[in-house]
Order: structure tokens, then sequence, then C-alpha cells
């Protein structure tokens, strides 16, 4: 079965559909997000399955994050949105113990995140102090939409949720035990309480 997805995948990106009005990319980015879900291809039924590169280019295991609640954001340098980056460093500061953040950089809405992993370094570093885990862009929906979206949006997956981001700072929330328990949409801040709740509980 998993062959058979690889397959139309691979067909799907060898068409290049065109992009929706709301997405907007540049030839690197495109060149990027094709070569990461080429490495990608096979979508994972378990979250600690999965490895990725962080945004200095190294792996990491997912399978290290066993045991620690994640909240899991798609983030943008040019949003409307990207005040949140202070909020999450501080959720990230007050909670660390007990859970981590991880951040995906995505140009997938409005073009609004159009720079390269070291432009996104710096930028969340010189403006917002971030020190929480950040990660290579990817593209977090679309055609080209990187199998870790996969899992947090399709239910096959995941087992419940179908939704996928709507625009940048989109969160989902994993439990110790690599479940997918909540989602969050962009207008939903971090330090919600909700979100406190459930790090808490």
């Amino acid at each position: 079965m998993k062959t058979l997805f690889n397959l139309i995948a691979l067909a799907l990106l060898a068409f290049q559909f065109p992009q929706s009005s709301q997405t907007k990319y540049t030839p690197s980015d495109s060149g990027i997000r094709l070569a990461s879900n080429l490495n990608n291809m096979n979508v994972q039924e378990n979250f600690y399955d999965f490895t990725m590169n962080d945004i200095d280019g190294n792996p990491v295991d997912f399978s290290a994050y066993k045991g620690k609640k994640l909240l899991i954001v798609n983030v943008a340098s040019k949003c409307g949105y990207t005040p949140q980056y202070a909020e999450l460093q501080e959720l990230y500061e007050a909670y660390k113990d007990q859970m981590t953040i991880l951040a995906f950089p995505a140009n997938n809405f409005g073009g609004q995140e159009p720079g390269t992993n070291e432009d996104i370094k710096t930028f969340c570093s010189e403006n917002y102090g971030v020190t929480f885990p950040m990660f290579e862009k990817i593209s977090v929906k679309g055609v080209d939409k990187h199998p870790l979206y996969r899992w947090l949006s399709d239910k096959n997956l995941n087992g419940w949720n179908n939704t996928e981001p709507s625009w940048n700072f989109c969160k989902y929330f994993i439990n110790e035990k690599g479940e997918l328990v909540k989602f969050f949409p962009s207008s939903v801040k971090p330090m919600d309480e909700e979100i406190i709740a459930l790090i808490k509980a």
C-alpha cells in the first residue's frame, strides 16, 4: 500500500500542479521542498519514526522526544502573527522541563517566509531570542506537503484529525506518548490557558 502511495506522490510532484492563489513560492523554495520530500517520501504511521533536519542541517530523530509534550508550529518571519515568536519563547522558558516547541518555517501562505534557513535563524535569534528547536523550511500543505504534516492532518495516520494549517502559526499539540491530542488555529496564542492546561495535565 505504501509503495502505491509513493508512486502516486511521485507522479503528482512530477506534474508540478499550479499553486493556489494564496501560495507564493520562489524557485529556491520549490527546490528545497522537492528535495526534502524525495528524501522523506514514506509517510510514517508513528510520530517517533520521523527524522528531520534542524535549521542547521543536522538530522533530528524524533524518538528523542519520547516522554515530552510537544507544540508543533508552522512559522513565518513576515506574518501578522510573527510576534507570536515572543510568546512561544516565553512558553518554552516557562515549561521546557515538561514540553518543547518544534518550529517549522514554511512559505505556503502569502510568501511570508521567503528567506533561507540561515536568514530565518538569524531573524529569530536577533528579534525574539529563540532558543527552542527550529527546523529546515518545509511545505505544510499542497502537493509537496512534508510527510510530517501529512501525518498531522490525516486522520488515517494520526487517528482523528484532518485539519491542515490554514495560515502561519497553526499549532498541533502532541502528548508524551507521541499522540496528537489538539489542533489550534493561528489566532490561539502560545500562552493560551488551554495550551498551558494540556502541558500541566
